[in-house]
């Protein structure tokens, strides 16, 4: 299935390919992503030959921007994420998007989080239904406080930022559940040891 490139069609489907079975960061994205291409060049820029040892995707349309994007690479030191998200309109000339790039050192991990929700299956067997994934980091939420704080209670809002992730089976399908579990355990085995 081809994508059309960024301005493209506006009628997106609202279900898209499956990247899990794809092992390999380039047929993923490509299998996915809207635009593999704007990407892969931003996060091959970055890697510069490095190992991926694991990533996650995830794509969604939203009401007001359209396609919203976003890649999440571990490559056993870092983290290299990748956000594209189109222009609202309004914004910018019809069909802009923006391309976000952010690398976060695995040593700024503090905690890894996974909440896996479980089902029964007719049978009795349990089934994992949804996942949600958090890395909490030692870098500060920058979100402004609310107006009309004063300075001590403003200190008591402050927050550690959090990379958040979910599949569900609706979200994703159980392949994609699998893959983010995947990434989860990868990131947490490398949190708190030495880097190369």
């Amino acid at each position: 299935m081809s994508s059309p490139p960024f301005g493209g069609s506006s009628e997106m489907p609202a279900v898209f390919p499956d990247w899990s079975p794809y092992q390999d960061l380039d047929s993923a994205a490509r299998a996915y992503l809207r635009d593999p291409e704007v990407a892969l060049d931003a996060l091959f820029g970055v890697l510069r030959g490095a190992s991926v040892l694991s990533f996650t995707l995830e794509r969604f349309v939203n009401e007001v921007n359209g396609v919203w994007q976003e890649v999440v690479i571990c490559d056993g030191s870092r983290l290299v994420l990748w956000h594209g998200e189109d222009v609202a309109p309004g914004d910018g000339p019809v069909g802009s998007m923006t391309s976000s790039l952010r690398v976060v050192p695995l040593s700024t991990v503090t905690e890894v989080g996974c909440r896996r929700r479980l089902t029964r299956t007719s049978n009795g067997q349990a089934r994992v239904d949804s996942i949600d994934v958090y890395l909490l980091l030692s870098s500060v939420d920058d979100a402004v406080p609310p107006p009309g704080m004063d300075e001590g209670e403003s200190r008591a809002t402050i927050r550690h930022d959090a990379l958040r992730f979910g599949k569900t089976l609706d979200d994703g399908g159980p392949g994609q559940i699998a893959r983010l579990e995947d990434f989860s355990r990868v990131v947490a085995s490398l949190v708190g040891r030495p880097t190369l």
